[in-house]
């Protein structure tokens, strides 16, 4: 166990390049299933979800081998394995070897999937997707099992559940006959994981829209793909920049991805500047206002940034709201903030209230999730004193180096052992 030592405030200043994508990664992972040929991946992200997803393949008999930040599988000689609970509970994505192990083995078993301390977040979605296309399932409160040769069909989710998108896909691109996807999600990764799956062979049309066509075809073949920028991740350091008063350039800051973010960034009055398609400069803000966000699906405003902006809410004037319509344990955080001076209002599960502007002071905090762990990180950051967070293996599952590449920019943090 490890805890991080922070003593602020600290302004954010110099350049940093966004890492690649956690939500991203995972499912290309997973994808490599799906081939017997050698496909490499670049620009693999250090974070410890994308070693648990490395050690799934590696089970199934994948060949995994690493140069840098990029890796080379080969799944020829994989074999259909029962996933232990000892990893599943690690890592909620691993529900994503789900799709591509039933279409490639026509049977997988796992443990039920672990993550995120932030509400119910039911698998209904991916079960009877799968359903749909032919799975039979036999689940327990402990374990899923699916068996069952697939066939293309109509398959309507339940809800526009990202994941639950991306195991149709994975499952569907070697399904015989034409698989109609509705209510998909269309985030980013979603259309870079399509069309690094059409590079291979597959047969996806529809991609950046709700619904997906995917024609099965025999099998895929290998090639190359790259992980995109985290546009969670750049969003969140252009979020901690705004709130420390800095001057951050932040590269791959991919600006067709922030429309949500920008919005609220220009209610507020944060001051920056687009330096190009790729790139985006926080400076200074001599006065914020409060605003309100409503979390929704892409390209609305992410539910993994609000909880950084709640962190920037208490720098801005008056009384910010924030209403998560996702999850209803996700708010948990705000008594953290609370703790270090923050004036915050949990109105119910999904509505929250912050005013300020207000001073934050170091204290000892725990990380419950990923995004509440990078969010106190930030608030520690811009915090009077010392700030002690436990738990940091959250933080460490979804950013690279988080507290390494802070430190960079000027931030007074420390790793210990414990």
């Amino acid at each position: 166990m490890q805890k991080l030592i922070i003593n602020g405030p600290t302004k954010l200043e110099g350049v940093i390049k966004t890492a690649g994508s956690k939500n991203h990664v995972l499912p290309m992972l997973s994808a490599m299933l799906l081939t017997t040929e050698d496909v490499t991946i670049h620009n693999i992200p250090a974070i410890a979800d994308a070693e648990v997803m490395i050690e799934i393949l590696e089970l199934f008999g994948v060949r995994v081998e690493r140069t840098g930040s990029s890796v080379i599988c080969n799944a020829k000689d994989a074999q259909p394995k029962a996933i232990p609970a000892a990893l599943t509970q690690r890592l909620r994505a691993s529900l994503l070897i789900l799709g591509p192990a039933l279409a490639r083995f026509g049977e997988v078993e796992m443990g039920m999937p672990g993550g995120d301390i932030i509400g119910a977040r039911p698998i209904d979605a991916h079960l009877n997707g799968l359903k749909s296309l032919g799975a039979k399932i036999d689940s327990s409160t402990d374990s899923i099992k699916l068996t069952g040769k697939l066939t293309g069909g109509r398959v309507v989710l339940g809800e526009i559940s990202v994941t639950a998108t991306e195991n149709l896909i994975l499952a569907a691109v070697l399904t015989p006959g034409v698989s109609e996807i509705r209510m998909a999600a269309t985030e980013p990764h979603i259309v870079a994981l399509c069309e690094f799956l059409n590079s291979l062979g597959a047969k996806i049309s529809g991609i950046s829209s709700h619904t997906l066509l995917v024609e099965g075809v025999e099998n895929l073949h290998g090639g190359e793909g790259e992980i995109i920028p985290d546009y969670l991740e750049s969003g969140t350091l252009a979020i901690a920049a705004a709130a420390s008063r800095g001057n951050l350039v932040i590269e791959d800051f991919i600006i067709n991805d922030h429309d949500g973010l920008l919005n609220v960034f220009n209610r507020m009055g944060v001051n920056y500047k687009i330096l190009s398609e790729r790139k985006l400069q926080i400076l200074p803000s001599k006065k914020l206002l409060a605003a309100k966000i409503r979390t929704d699906i892409y390209p609305g405003f992410p539910s993994d940034l609000q909880a950084p902006m709640a962190v920037l809410f208490t720098q801005a004037e008056g009384v910010s709201e924030i209403f998560e319509t996702m999850y209803e344990g996700r708010l948990q955080y705000l008594f953290e903030l609370q703790r270090m001076g923050a004036h915050v209002n949990l109105r119910d599960s999904h509505i929250g209230l912050v005013e300020g502007p207000t001073t934050l002071h170091g204290t000892d905090l725990v990380s419950f999730d990923v995004r509440a762990g990078a969010t106190i990180l930030i608030a520690a950051v811009i915090a009077h004193g010392t700030t002690t967070i436990d738990r940091i293996e959250h933080i460490d599952r979804g950013y690279e180096h988080f507290d390494g590449r802070l430190r960079a920019l000027g931030a007074n943090i420390s790793r210990i052992s414990t």
